[in-house]
Order: structure tokens, then sequence, then C-alpha cells
């Protein structure tokens, strides 16, 4: 007895061509085909051409072409998330299969109050590009950090300082500002309630500026530890000073009205040992530079 198997479109699963769905997310992040095909590296013609392959395997319209540039229609938005996501697990998938190249560690020093927003970011696309290499962040206070520099505990640190010392570059300068608890009042209060570690290297320039000012003030917090000067202030019992870009979500910045006095800036400088000039240790020190001059 035999039997007979016929095989069908429908027997077959459906597949998306990663290389037309790369294509699809380059004309949508850079406005049109002739840009994307310069970002893939690719004629235009291929690149239109796996939009349109792209396009008939869906049976959808993912741009509209009505007008001057390429806008994304309704399908296309709802695509480009999709998109992402496949593409962003297939770099991963073959960059921890296949990267071999560099292994090792990495040990970063930045300080505790300049962590975020940029630190995470830079550590996800390190991570990315280096899956086999570790990072080791020691989070700590400028001082401690220059020194562990020195003796080569770090490879590379951020600081937060008035300038820069030989060796360093400064990869942004930013003021420094208020902050407090949302809907906080303790900023009206005199004498002026602070919030700082004994170690925070903003703390006698910010003293000095209301001295200057002729506000009264008090140490309310002092503490070895950012979590108690951070529960301190979110409970409205003090105020704080932080880099501008970089207090972390619980806080906001205080709109004084010219009731506390401006504050200076600072530098955020990047030192790089001598030892840590390997390529990896060269992207991740350029990660960081774009992290921090973006804020």
């Amino acid at each position: 007895m035999f039997f007979a198997f016929v095989i069908t479109d429908l027997d077959v699963p459906r597949q998306l061509d990663l290389t037309s769905l790369r294509s699809f997310v380059a004309v949508a992040d850079t406005g049109g085909v002739t840009r994307a095909a310069g970002f893939l590296n690719l004629t235009q013609s291929a690149v239109s051409m796996q939009l349109k392959r792209l396009e008939d395997s869906l049976g959808l319209s993912l741009f509209d072409r009505s007008g001057r540039g390429l806008t994304l229609t309704a399908a296309g938005e709802q695509l480009l998330g999709y998109a992402r996501r496949l593409l962003d697990l297939n770099d991963e998938t073959l960059a921890r299969l296949t990267h071999q190249d560099f292994e090792g560690e990495i040990v970063l020093g930045v300080p505790h109050d300049i962590v975020y927003p940029a630190i995470p970011r830079v550590l996800n696309r390190f991570n990315a590009d280096y899956p086999r290499m570790k990072v080791q962040l020691v989070s700590s206070y400028t001082r401690r950090l220059k020194d562990m520099f020195a003796r080569g505990a770090c490879d590379l640190i951020l600081t937060t300082e008035d300038g820069c010392d030989t060796g360093g570059e400064t990869v942004a300068v930013q003021g420094l500002i208020w902050i407090g608890a949302p809907g906080g009042t303790a900023w009206r209060q005199r004498p002026l309630r602070l919030a700082f570690e004994y170690d925070c290297i903003f703390r006698s320039g910010i003293q000095a500026a209301l001295d200057r000012a002729g506000i009264p003030w008090e140490m309310a917090v002092e503490s070895d530890s950012s979590r108690t000067v951070e529960a301190s202030v979110s409970a409205d019992l003090a105020v704080h000073a932080a880099i501008e870009g970089t207090w972390p979500p619980h806080f906001e910045r205080i709109v004084h009205g010219g009731a506390l006095p401006d504050l200076q800036e600072t530098c955020i400088n990047l030192y790089s040992a001598d030892h840590g000039t390997g390529p990896a240790c060269r992207d991740l020190a350029a990660l960081v530079r774009q992290a921090y001059g973006a804020l």
C-alpha cells in the first residue's frame, strides 16, 4: 500500500527574512531608501527589492509612498517593534556563540551620583559587543576612585572635579543644581537643612555658596552612605545637590526662583590606565564618552 503526501503552503511555517527586516528597520530609522542603503552598504535597488519582498510575504503595505518621503503605515508601525526585537535577538545569539576573541575583566569606577542614567546604557551596549568580557563596576567617591586608579585597581574611572588632572580628559561639563523631594518644602526652611556624604566633593563649595548668599544652613544629615542621604532627601527632611541630568527618579529639581544661590559647574572626567589600551577597553571608554557627552 502506498501513501502519497502532498506538501502545501499550509504545511510549511511562514518565516520572516531577517535581511529584509534589517533593511525595513534601516529605512524606518533613516527616513528613506537612499540613506538606508548607505547605512547598510547596499545599493538602493537592493534595499527596495528587500522591502518589496517583505511586503509581498506579509501581504501588507508597510510604507505610505504617497508623499515626498516614506512614512510608516499602521502595519509598518506595528512590525517595527517586532523587527527590532528579532534583530536584537539574532545579533545577541551570534555574538554570544561566535565572538570568542575578547575575554577578561575591566574594572570601571564611577562616582555613585553620576551612575544614572548613563552607565546602565553603556554596560548594556558593551555587553552586546563583548559578551565574554566582564565589567566590574565600582561605585564610590571621586577621591577614593582616584586613589584606586593610582594603585592600578581600576582600568577606567570617571570623576567629578573642578578641573582635570594630567592624563585625564573632560567628557562633559555640567552645572550643579539643587534637588529635593517631589513637591517638597525643605528648601524654604531657614536654616537650610543639608544632606551630604562626608566625602562628597561638592559639599564645601555648596556651603561656601550659601555663606556668600547670606543663607544660614545646617548639616541635617551626614553619612558614609548615599542611601541614607537619598532617604532623608526623598522624605523632605533636607535638600541636596546633583549634577544636571543625573539625579535619581525619586528626586526633583528645586525651582527656587532665586531663593537659593546658583551653584558651580563641574567637570566629568575620564581616566584610562596605560595597561587598559586594548580594543575592548578603548571601546568601553568610547561608549562612556558618548553617553556623558549626550547629557
